[in-house]
């Protein structure tokens, strides 16, 4: 740990971060910490993590927008945009104001792993810190993938690695965070109302290599020109940098990619021959991209061939992430509910055979431009249905790309009346993929409850197949 002096600190938001931020400043009060204050925002409420708080010396303010007196310093939540009041109220009335990981690793700076990526960095941290441990290494999942890495500081040894995914909003507000391998796996348009522009959230991602030296490794997937610039600006800098590919062998000194069906990592000029790609249980080209950059960080840092290998094998698909769940009359069913964007639908659709998808597309509309979407969909799917509030519009785009190509498009109001389409559109050997390239706020609180809702009703399904008697109409 940190032995710098904090002073006053404040801290925004009243979330899962907020609360463990104010945590461990209140364990630091009267030693490096002046005094605590934790602003829970205009809507925020007392409850019994801010009573226990309050017991504990830390001033609570809810109701407010408005920091009401000055600060060292300033530590703010990632829901928080830069731009609005509640951030600017920081700034005016901060020595400094910084992120949750930024924080984290001032407090304890040594074994970093960086990932960040507009899709697939779940996975990818999830699977970095499953081949460290492979290799006999302590290592821990902080950041976006749920645990906050400030809450386990205090406990942390000094061996053990955090593996932290990183989102933009993370990134945007990190100064002096120094990972020891820092990963983009993809730039594409996400998060624009929040960062305000497509360069404004792509800075804020190469944020992640903003103190990287030439004893660092910069691993960038090299599939799209936002970070195939990034991947240039990294060498024009003197760095080390792993280009990857899963669709071209790449001779770079440093680089990862598939040859001849097989996962190869290549650093400093010295081959490294993995597994076969078919043989993982994470399937579609995104997954092959994310293998091999959690394969190159875990080389990088000194696990072995062998280790990394049995790692990759061994690695399960991850809940909501192109996750099975269920075989119903030959039909399989597969949960996608984290493909909260246009890109993750695209990759996703990769994972199967071509014309034997049936997919649900649709939810909470981000506005965001569906050309790619209706391209792809058109091009590997053999029906879409399309519900929710984005369902119009999708299904719009879906039949004016399509023309008379053959892709059936129907509308559904909610999830469960798309799948119940679904089911009747889809014949033995099809996959029904919910991959909804929406957020799920018209009718859930959260990608994961919408997962499961659509787990419980594929459930249902396959009770009733079950429960009918042999010969009877599958349909209702």
């Amino acid at each position: 740990m940190a032995e710098e002096l904090l002073g006053r600190v404040a801290v925004l938001g009243l979330g899962k971060t907020g609360i463990a931020v104010a945590e461990y400043a209140a364990d630091q009060l009267g030693k490096r910490v002046t005094s605590v204050t934790l602003y829970g925002g205009a809507r925020a409420q007392q409850n019994e993590q801010t009573s226990a708080l309050e017991q504990r010396g830390v001033r609570v303010v809810c109701g407010t927008e408005e920091i009401d007196e000055s600060f060292d310093l300033a530590v703010v939540s990632p829901g928080i945009p830069q731009s609005s009041p509640f951030f600017l109220s920081a700034v005016a009335h901060a020595h400094e104001v910084i992120g949750e990981p930024e924080f984290a690793w001032r407090e304890s700076p040594d074994r970093w792993v960086a990932i960040t990526g507009t899709n697939g960095k779940t996975t990818t941290t999830l699977l970095t810190t499953e081949l460290l441990k492979a290799g006999g290494d302590d290592a821990m999942a902080v950041g976006n993938v749920g645990t906050v890495a400030t809450g386990e500081v205090a406990q942390r040894d000094a061996s053990c690695w955090f593996v932290a995914e990183l989102s933009s909003f993370q990134l945007a507000t990190a100064h002096r965070l120094h990972p020891r391998v820092a990963c983009l796996l993809n730039v594409t348009p996400d998060h624009l109302e929040w960062h305000g522009s497509m360069q404004a959230y792509a800075d804020a991602k190469e944020r992640v290599f903003r103190q990287l030296d030439e004893r660092d490794l910069a691993v960038i997937s090299v599939e799209d020109e936002w970070c195939r610039a990034m991947a240039e600006r990294m060498q024009a800098r003197g760095l080390r940098v792993c280009r990857v590919s899963v669709h071209a062998e790449l001779d770079d000194a440093c680089a990862a990619f598939v040859r001849d069906g097989r996962l190869v990592v290549r650093l400093d000029g010295v081959e490294h021959p993995l597994v076969s790609a078919q043989n993982l249980n994470i399937h579609g080209d995104h997954n092959v991209q994310n293998a091999l950059v959690a394969a190159a960080t875990a080389v990088e840092l000194g696990v072995s061939d062998d280790a990394v290998s049995h790692g990759l094998l061994s690695f399960r698909p991850l809940e909501h992430r192109i996750e099975p769940c269920g075989t119903v009359a030959g039909v399989q069913y597969v949960n996608d509910s984290k493909a909260t964007n246009v890109d993750s639908v695209e990759k996703a659709l990769t994972a199967f055979v071509p014309g034997k998808v049936v997919v649900l597309l649709g939810g909470h509309d981000k506005g965001t431009a569906l050309n790619t979407l209706a391209h792809a969909v058109s091009s590997r799917c053999k029906a879409a249905v399309c519900y929710g509030e984005a369902g119009e519009r999708i299904a719009k785009a879906l039949r004016d790309e399509d023309g008379d190509m053959g892709l059936l498009v129907e509308q559904a109001p909610h999830m469960k009346e798309a799948l119940d389409a679904a089911r009747k559109l889809a014949s033995a050997g099809d996959v029904v993929l919910l991959s909804p390239a929406c957020s799920s706020f018209d009718e859930f609180t959260s990608y994961q409850q919408r997962g499961r809702r659509f787990k419980e009703l594929v459930a249902e399904l396959a009770d009733v197949q079950v429960a009918r008697p042999a010969g009877d109409s599958a349909d209702d």
